[in-house]
């Protein structure tokens, strides 16, 4: 039988949502092993000037404990 654990992270890129997750997954993946899953938390966006200037989520990311 597999335990999992689950911890909460943020991350936040001026391009996309998708690439802010990918990098918040990469990220993650440097300090903890065996991530098996992420879901989307929260999304938001930084505005200045009436633009878009940085996309935020918040990521559930889920691993196996050895």
């Amino acid at each position: 039988m597999s335990i999992a654990k689950i911890i909460e992270i943020s991350a936040e890129s001026p391009k996309s949502f998708e690439d802010a997750i990918q990098d918040g997954i990469q990220r993650a993946s440097e300090s903890v092993e065996n991530i098996k899953g992420a879901w989307v938390n929260e999304q938001q966006v930084v505005v200045d000037g009436g633009k878009v200037v940085n996309y935020r989520v918040d990521l559930k990311v889920t691993f196996v404990v050895n």
